[in-house]
């Protein structure tokens, strides 16, 4: 599908954005193993979450879902079922990473695999330290690449210390501790989204949670973990989208209602706060386990800045609309430290230089990032998603300043974690 977009005299809008991917996630996969049943409302219905549905029901567990509200019937930390055939995880990583902790101890043999986009990505980087706890699993390029084979087995405990931060990975190993044989500690750059550690302990989980450590005691009672109901707060990587829209347009006032506000997540407002955007925060309050609140943003000049360090697990999934930020500011922004993009649905560095560049920013990719030269106007171009929801979505707004028409292929991509993106797109530039 190709979507024409062009630019806008004036933005404005309130609304909610689709539930946390993250957390949506975790709210069907932790509670599959609850003693007991769960309510989810906010849940985001796109494609990668339905995968994460779609792999436990073939392993047992009964899931209600119509629109944003999912019951979960949990089976027990050790009730999921040997499944009859592959478990397609679609282009969800998150699905397949998570999935392989959680099944690594679990008595039985599964097979994980996903589309060709998925089975191309690299997934060293969770079944070396599954390994090294003891897991059996193997997959194609020793491992490295899905389908990935795990047969069940006792997860040992002990100390690991994580090369990288990242949440898919320190999730994958807590999941996995969770049927070991002893304590796991966790060390080294533990410092990423934290919605798993948040909602493991809302469940009853013994976990201790430190600056410089984490460590996991094995659920001993047999009616851990509890069943957590939630509503799930809106995707900070979603309004992150709206955020940029508004601050990079001058005649612009955008507000997110009820987005999650959690620490390790806001990365992208202290960006934009340093770049000079004009954000007001409203009604902040406590959901469940995590921070909510409303943000409003308007329009004004930005200024260049560096993304890089402890910012880039906070704020990985929004570079691409912060480079759209960053093509409409004064001054350079420098994006270090950010290897993981390229190893995204799309090689997220080379995605961004080619397709901005298309519509005349300046940008020049390095091997963990982008240098982008600012100040340049925008104007609109044929431009590609490459299938990459955020890029497609960062296109979009960036044709919301350009001069002229930008004409997006494959824009239905969005699906994957902002079905209504294109809805509420329509609605700033109508209001």
């Amino acid at each position: 599908m190709k979507q024409t977009v062009s630019h806008a005299k004036r933005l404005r809008g309130a609304f909610s954005v689709p539930g946390d991917k993250s957390i949506s996630h975790r709210s069907v996969l932790f509670n599959a193993l609850a003693e007991g049943n769960a309510e989810i409302t906010g849940f985001l219905p796109g494609a990668d979450c339905l995968s994460s549905i779609a792999c436990l029901r073939q392993m047992g567990v009964e899931i209600e879902h119509s629109d944003d509200k999912v019951r979960v019937f949990g089976r027990g930390l050790r009730g999921l079922r040997e499944p009859s055939d592959v478990l397609d995880c679609g282009n969800s990583g998150t699905t397949l990473r998570l999935l392989a902790g959680l099944l690594a101890g679990q008595p039985f043999l599964s097979v994980l695999t996903g589309d060709a986009s998925l089975r191309s990505r690299p997934q060293r980087r969770i079944t070396d330290p599954l390994r090294q706890l003891g897991a059996n699993l193997d997959g194609r390029d020793n491992g490295n690449r899905a389908p990935l084979v795990i047969r069940g087995t006792t997860i040992h405990g002990g100390n690991y210390e994580l090369p990288i931060a990242s949440a898919q990975v320190k999730s994958a190993l807590l999941l996995a501790g969770l049927t070991g044989d002893a304590p796991m500690r966790l060390t080294g750059k533990i410092v990423s989204r934290d919605h798993t550690e948040r909602m493991l302990i809302a469940m009853g989980i013994d976990l201790t949670v430190k600056d410089d450590e984490i460590v996991l005691y094995p659920p001993s009672h047999p009616v851990f973990p509890y069943p957590l109901s939630l509503h799930v707060p809106g995707d900070p990587s979603s309004a992150t989208f709206w955020w940029v829209a508004a601050a990079i347009h001058p005649d612009a006032e955008i507000t997110t209602l009820g987005v999650g506000l959690n620490p390790s997540r806001t990365g992208a407002l202290d960006v934009l706060k340093a770049m000079g955007a004009n954000i007001t925060i409203s009604n902040e309050r406590n959901e469940g386990a995590e921070p909510v609140g409303d943000v409003t943003v308007r329009g004004g000049g930005l200024r260049g800045t560096r993304i890089d360090g402890d910012l880039i697990p906070r704020l990985i999934d929004e570079i691409p609309v912060l480079a759209v930020a960053a093509a409409c500011a004064v001054g350079e922004t420098v994006v270090a430290d950010a290897e993981e993009l390229r190893a995204k649905e799309t090689d997220r560095v080379a995605t961004v230089v080619s397709e901005l560049s298309v519509m005349g920013a300046s940008l020049e990719a390095t091997p963990d990032g982008m240098v982008i030269a600012g100040g340049g106007e925008l104007h609109g171009a044929t431009v590609q998603s490459h299938g990459d929801h955020r890029i497609a979505m960062a296109l979009a707004v960036a044709g919301l300043v350009a001069k002229g028409e930008t004409i997006i292929a494959e824009a239905e991509a969005v699906t994957v974690s902002y079905p209504t993106f294109w809805q509420h797109y329509a609605q700033i530039k109508e209001a």
